[in-house]
């Protein structure tokens, strides 16, 4: 997984078979109008005369002055330096600007790259805050027990703790056999087939929208045990953090993580006392345990089901553990062995923390109630309710609300994953102006949004929907990743495949525990979810392979345009009729064509839109834009092999955007030729089912409304359907 789209994404690749279909579509065009070999009509104006927009317009709101270039190679244009910048945007530009920052060049990618100490607080914030909830969740199952259930914190604790030693060992061998980046999806996709890809790709999707609901009202609930006056504010706050979060993550991943840091490491800091000033006192009395309040009455007898209920609940302390290894290409070089370092720090912290926090609970006695934490509970009997107990749920509020960053960091990628290989709409591959993919930064926000709306902000209403999407991912990557060692069997492959194994076999003791245990109290929303997601995912492949396979270009695919006719551009005259004033254009004679093809890739759409506007017998270039040299280039040598038989121009988009540039360039000819009347031609795929819509790119309607305000300009589109 690279950290922004590759070239094969933008521009598919094509094969053998495929490059020799549109070199013999190619040759259909020989002797066409605008054939380069046969003298096409002359073309009125220089397709150099602009270059792409600053920053300050990569969207349509704000059209600047013309920004005009030199003598060119004719290779692909970017904005030059020192080049007159155009204004800048319209109000709705500035606010944008003010509230995420000024766009980033793609080649900016590799500042974004976060070293080891912003990492650990940014991809492990989530692991580490589940001890804040974890420990307080299985306690509050083995409580229903009473005093009998209560004895059994530490055993089941030491499980769990294993259990984390045993996965993150396991993570460990999937950054070293993934260095690109290896979450669950990748890692089953490759080793188990697609559908157990998919189903790690739903389970983990869940999970980091439970992540952020689950994480905010945590933090909230620190908040109401410190401040109770705050209870009835419990959800209007959560929204406002999650509006908070969305804000910081769209800022890009530097911003987030500088923004994230401070309070991960302020709450390590804070626990790490806690534990210190807690086990000092456990030692003064002879480290003799204090028995559980007279309340702890049994509710339940104490058998298997009840056990296995509370190993599952305090298992979701686990979640995040597999965040690193997804978000491998977000580490600056050394890639894969900054992660595996980041990881195992990670690990040490999480199980330490976990095990401390257990121990502080059975020393003390403290059991869960519905008016405070454990945490606070337990920095109460440690530091009184002093400034060192309202640190330490200052902290810990902070972390766990600034937690489901985690989240924010790895679902977007998740989501980036699916759209690349048609199981998610192509949208989700974009990368915003800051570098983040905020298109699924958005529909994170918005999902977790409503989960914890509709959960009225309860912790303890959505533990139970936790660990069966994690744990479900958890146990398919761990089984790819067996197959994996068993198929290569490197140096160490038994080493590797024994701890992948390990992995797999308690992941999937706590997935099968939590299905059963929690199935009535949520978790098969929480499956229902999962197979929707299935459903949805490959009916979005099923179609984009229906439009590829029309897309294709197969032998009988050449449209070749009409006969030439005689038009008033004569090859070689290089002079226009007279321009005629605004717009007073009553007569044929009187307006003067240029058509402009803006072209995404040689398939058949595109050579569709190309045919009909040569069949115009007017003058014409063909306009592509790209969003890296990489894939300007490679669109050139397909046009080259297409046979080169019209003008074209390859613009190399800094920053992504597609409408600004085009605008700005048609903008350019206008204000160069204001004589002419100016053609954009867009190749549009049109779907007869509805739900299909949102699949595809919705730019032919965002350039219309766009150019709209230009005179003289006139867009058209040319419809591909499919059925």
């Amino acid at each position: 997984m690279s950290g922004m789209p590759s070239p094969a994404d933008v521009l598919p690749e094509l094969d053998d078979r495929q490059l020799d279909l549109l070199r013999r579509v190619g040759q259909e065009w020989t002797g066409a109008p605008h054939d380069s070999a046969g003298g096409g009509p002359f073309l009125p104006v220089d397709p150099r005369l602009g270059v792409l927009p600053t920053a300050d317009l990569v969207t349509p709101e704000g059209f600047g002055r013309l920004v005009t270039i030199g003598e060119s190679s004719g290779g692909p244009m970017s904005a030059a330096e020192g080049s007159e910048v155009p204004r800048g945007p319209g109000p709705t530009g500035r606010a944008r600007r003010a509230l995420l920052g000024p766009p980033l060049k793609s080649t900016a990618l590799a500042r974004e790259s976060m070293r080891k100490l912003v990492a650990l607080p940014v991809l492990s914030a989530d692991a580490l805050s589940s001890v804040a909830y974890g420990p307080e969740a299985m306690l509050a199952v083995l409580v229903l027990a009473g005093a009998a259930g209560l004895n059994l914190s530490l055993p089941i604790a030491g499980a769990i703790a294993f259990l984390m030693l045993a996965v993150s060992l396991s993570y460990r061998q999937t950054v070293r056999a993934y260095p690109r980046g290896g979450g669950s999806y990748i890692v089953a996709s490759d080793n188990l087939g697609r559908l157990s890809g998919l189903a790690a790709a739903a389970g983990l999707m869940t999970d980091y929208v439970l992540t952020v609901a689950v994480s905010i009202a945590s933090g909230v609930a620190a908040i109401t045990s410190a401040l109770p006056g705050l209870g009835g504010a419990t959800v209007p706050i959560g929204v406002g953090v999650i509006a908070v979060l969305l804000a910081g993550n769209m800022r890009g991943i530097r911003q987030a993580g500088a923004l994230f840091a401070a309070p991960t490491y302020a709450f390590l800091l804070a626990m790490f006392a806690l534990l210190a000033a807690g086990a000092a006192d456990a030692y003064q009395r002879g480290f003799q345990s204090i028995s559980a309040p007279a309340t702890a009455h049994a509710a339940e007898g104490l058998g298997l089901l009840l056990v296995m209920r509370a190993f599952a609940s305090g298992a979701t302390a686990m979640t995040g553990i597999e965040a690193i290894s997804n978000a491998v290409p977000a580490f600056k070089p050394v890639r894969w062995r900054n992660a595996r370092v980041t990881l195992t720090v990670m690990a040490t912290l999480l199980i330490t923390l976990f095990a401390g926090v257990m121990f502080l609970t059975h020393m003390t006695g403290v059991v869960p109630n519905g008016r405070e934490t454990v945490l606070s509970q337990l920095a109460h009997l440690t530091f009184g309710s002093g400034p060192a107990y309202l640190a330490v749920q200052a902290a810990t509020a902070a972390v766990l609300l600034l937690a489901a960053n985690t989240a924010y960091n790895d679902f977007p990628r998740v989501l980036y994953l699916l759209a690349r290989d048609h199981y998610a709409p192509r949208l989700f591959l974009r990368l915003g102006d800051r570098l983040a993919f905020s298109n699924g930064i958005a529909l994170l926000s918005v999902a977790a949004g409503l989960v914890f709306v509709a959960f009225s902000g309860s912790t303890a209403a959505l533990i139970p929907l936790y660990a069966v999407g994690v744990f479900l991912a958890f146990t398919l990557s761990q089984a790819g990743m067996v197959v994996h060692w068993w198929r290569l069997r490197d140096t160490h492959w038994r080493k590797s495949l024994v701890f992948n194994a390990i992995g797999c076999l308690l992941c999937a003791l706590v997935l099968v525990t939590a299905a059963i245990t929690k199935f009535a109290a949520g978790a098969w929303v929480v499956l229902v979810i999962i197979a929707l997601f299935l459903f949805v995912t490959t009916r979005i492949r099923r179609h984009y392979d229906e439009v590829a396979r029309a897309l294709r270009l197969h032998p009988d695919s050449a449209e070749r345009p009409g006969h030439t006719l005689v038009t008033s551009h004569r090859a070689g005259s290089g002079a226009l009729t007279a321009p005629s004033r605004g717009e007073q254009e009553e007569t044929p004679a009187a307006i003067h064509h240029l058509a402009v093809v803006a072209i995404a890739s040689l398939d058949l759409a595109g050579l569709r839109a190309l045919a009909y506007a040569a069949a115009l017998q007017q003058p014409m270039l063909a306009l592509h834009i790209s969003p890296s040299e990489e894939e300007a280039e490679r669109f050139r040598r397909y046009w080259e092999v297409w046979g080169d038989h019209l003008p074209l121009r390859t613009l190399v988009s800094p920053y992504r955007a597609i409408a600004g540039p085009l605008v700005h360039y048609v903008e350019a000819i206008h204000r160069e030729h204001p004589d002419l009347t100016v053609t954009v031609i867009l190749p549009e795929i049109v779907t007869r089912r509805l739900r299909h819509r949102p699949l595809h790119s919705g730019i032919a309607g965002r350039l219309r409304r766009a150019l709209r305000p230009l005179p003289k300009v006139v867009v058209t589109t040319v419809p591909f359907h499919i059925d």
